[in-house]
């Protein structure tokens, strides 16, 4: 678990300046504080996701407030998403086969390390890392070949045999429009948001240590010891709630 309050504003000031693909990597760090990166990073997608999930459970609660237009009439849809009904993890799934004619791909899960070498590959390359980094071996007949090589109904199968290996690296969620009633599939997408909360509590609890340090001249320190209670107490007493 995250030691203290400390850690996560370390976590938030790093986060800061990375970009999408990067700050997933802080907030795994921050989910399990003392793993080597190394390890972090070949983590399949799903299982770092799940450890973002519990990550946002023990910070913030299982309710998360979401957003999305309706698919089909525009509507904007609110509601709120138990992140307690997503199933637990299953066991890794190892290697998967894929054969189509004469075509036979190893395919694995793809890591938390490979989406940074998306992120970090030249427009219009990503999609060919990303394969390549998944297809552990590929042979056309007896001959190897490189994932450039795959014809599409392979790529497509390569996919799609990604995902079903892991499931927990993409929720979808099916919304009901409240209004047409149109149901539309919508992402979750974890880092993001609880990247967005931890920036939001991050900014509201240095602004507490201004507010509290410039009326009773309390450290940071001394602000971060009061229990959240304690702290909004003060900050009514002092006028600034």
């Amino acid at each position: 678990m995250v030691s203290s309050v400390p850690d996560l504003l370390a976590g938030w000031e790093l986060g800061l300046s990375a970009d999408e693909s990067r700050r997933a990597v802080v907030l795994h760090s921050l989910a399990r504080p003392g793993e080597p990166a190394d390890r972090l990073l070949a983590m399949p997608v799903g299982e770092r996701d799940g450890d973002l999930v519990a990550l946002r459970r023990r910070l913030f609660g299982d309710a998360v407030p979401l957003r999305a237009a309706c698919g089909e009439c525009g509507e904007e849809l609110e509601f709120a998403f138990d992140l307690a009904a997503i199933p637990a993890a299953a066991e890794p799934d190892g290697e998967r086969r894929v054969t189509s004619g004469d075509w036979t791909v190893l395919v694995r899960q793809p890591t938390a390390g490979d989406l940074l070498a998306v992120a970090a590959a030249p427009p219009g390359r990503a999609r060919l890392v990303l394969l390549a980094a998944c297809v552990a071996e590929a042979t056309r007949g007896q001959q190897p070949a490189s994932a450039d090589q795959l014809p599409p109904e392979v790529c497509r199968l390569v996919a799609e045999a990604c995902a079903a290996a892991d499931p927990r690296a993409d929720i979808t969620l099916a919304i009901a429009c409240a209004v047409c009633g149109h149901k539309t599939a919508a992402a979750l997408d974890i880092g993001a948001v609880l990247w967005a909360e931890l920036d939001n509590w991050a900014r509201s609890l240095l602004l507490d240590v201004h507010l509290l340090a410039r009326t009773y001249g309390w450290t940071e320190a001394d602000v971060f010891a009061l229990s959240p209670l304690r702290r909004r107490y003060y900050l009514e007493l002092a006028g600034h709630d």
